[in-house]
């Protein structure tokens, strides 16, 4: 009896440990069926068939996480800043240069803390969101103002220029490279010094080389009187240069200082500018088209005003071909911004625009910079050589000056080729109109 009992006993234990087995292998083959699509041919091999795969697995986990180490260490020696950030904003990664520029020396690799305790930043904090809210990438440039846990620490540090550039990643995750733009603007400045200070020393001995150079014109005869005329056109072309860089350098460094603003009738102080350069205009047989301007008028420096006119008349009339038209167009444009009291604030709009070559692709983003001359002298490479313009010479300086006048007068101006014309196109918008009723008292 007790023979029968034990055996019946190991009867039902070896039964169960086989429906064990057998549920088993049901399972790890629907585990492995993605690994192994044949998996209706492994059976009790399974096991060790799934060890190959848990090992080629943590093999590739193995490479990317030496990937990711040596991204990190590329970034970490790059010349720009880099951080990351999450969906809730937390610092996830920052390299050594996003350290020294947002001062971030309480962080360390490893933790995650809210980017807000460690950078007070309004400007780094909306562009991240931008950037997470628009999925596209983002730029923005500001000033940074450091801020410091030692009050004594915060008093040395100095504000940066930066220039941010963002990206969207994966799960609501955003990229931001950093710029410090700083030393590149500080460069600029010491330059602008030393031709500041150039161009001072420089006044009085070109005065005086101009005063020779007129008592010879007097006292010498043809042929000779010649040589002496080319030398008194590039002695003032050298003045010329030295008022306008100065000219540009006073107005940049104090935009205020030397406005005087009036209330000016914009129609009739383009009507003195053409009058001024008809005698040119006449010898290419060039024409004004004026259109709109009647009665609008603004609140600026009247001397000045009429300089950035005569600056941008001037160059349309020298790049213009002959026998065609200057087209100088103003109207009105809403300001689009929300006012109280629903009142409609307006800007006035002056297109410029001739029927010349226009600017290349190339110049355009520069055209208002100092001492930039395009190669082609403003004009396209399908330009014949006949129009060309190799004899203009210019300072390079004279769209520069226009600029600043403009931004002195809180005003923008937008250089383009226009469509119809295929010629420049310049347009400027003074901020604000004076009404008539304004303008006739001011008077």
């Amino acid at each position: 009896m007790l023979v029968l009992v034990f055996f019946l006993g190991l009867a039902i234990g070896i039964g169960f440990w086989i429906w064990q087995q057998i549920q088993l292998n049901r399972y790890l083959r629907r585990v492995v069926r993605p690994f192994a699509p044949d998996s209706s041919k492994v059976m009790l091999p399974l096991i060790p068939r799934l060890r190959d795969e848990i090992a080629l697995v943590e093999q590739h986990q193995q490479d990317l996480q030496q990937s990711l180490q040596t991204y990190e260490k590329v970034l970490d020696f790059a010349p720009v800043g880099y951080l990351q950030v999450d969906e809730e904003n937390q610092l996830l990664w920052c390299n050594q240069q996003a350290r020294e520029i947002l001062y971030l020396q309480r962080w360390q690799p490893g933790q995650v803390r809210l980017l807000l305790e460690l950078v007070r930043s309004y400007e780094l904090d909306r562009l991240i969101e931008q950037t997470r809210d628009r999925s596209s990438c983002q730029i923005k440039e500001w000033v940074f103002h450091p801020s410091y846990e030692n009050a004594a620490a915060m008093l040395e540090l100095k504000p940066l220029a930066l220039r941010a550039s963002s990206l969207p990643l994966p799960n609501g995750q955003v990229g931001v490279f950093l710029e410090n733009r700083q030393p590149l603007l500080d460069m600029n400045a010491a330059r602008d010094r030393a031709f500041s200070d150039l161009a001072h020393e420089l006044k009085t001995p070109l005065t005086s080389i101009r005063l020779v150079v007129e008592t010879l014109q007097n006292r010498l005869e043809s042929p000779l009187n010649r040589w002496v005329d080319r030398l008194m056109q590039e002695v003032d072309r050298l003045i010329s240069l030295v008022h306008s860089w100065l000219e540009l350098t006073q107005i940049q460094n104090n935009p205020g200082i030397e406005l005087h603003p009036e209330v000016v009738e914009v129609r009739s102080l383009i009507a003195s500018v053409w009058a001024t350069l008809e005698p040119i205009a006449q010898q290419q047989q060039l024409t004004l088209d004026s259109r709109g301007g009647e009665n609008l008028w603004i609140k600026a420096d009247k001397s000045r005003i009429y300089q950035v006119f005569l600056n941008l008349l001037d160059n349309s009339i020298k790049y213009s071909p002959p026998g065609t038209k200057i087209y100088v167009e103003a109207k009105i444009i809403p300001i689009n911004n929300n006012y109280e009291y629903n009142s409609s604030p307006q800007s006035l709009e002056i297109n410029i625009i001739d029927s010349g070559f226009g600017f290349s692709a190339s110049d355009l983003p520069y055209v208002f910079e100092r001492f930039y001359r395009g190669d082609t002298a403003r004009t396209r490479d399908s330009q014949p050589p006949s129009n060309s313009k190799t004899g203009i010479v210019g300072t390079g300086l004279g769209l520069a000056i226009v600029k600043q006048i403009i931004l002195a007068h809180g005003g923008s101006i937008k250089a383009m080729n226009h469509p119809e014309t295929k010629g420049a196109w310049l347009q400027i918008v003074f901020p604000e109109v004076v009404a008539n009723s304004q303008s006739q008292d001011y008077s």
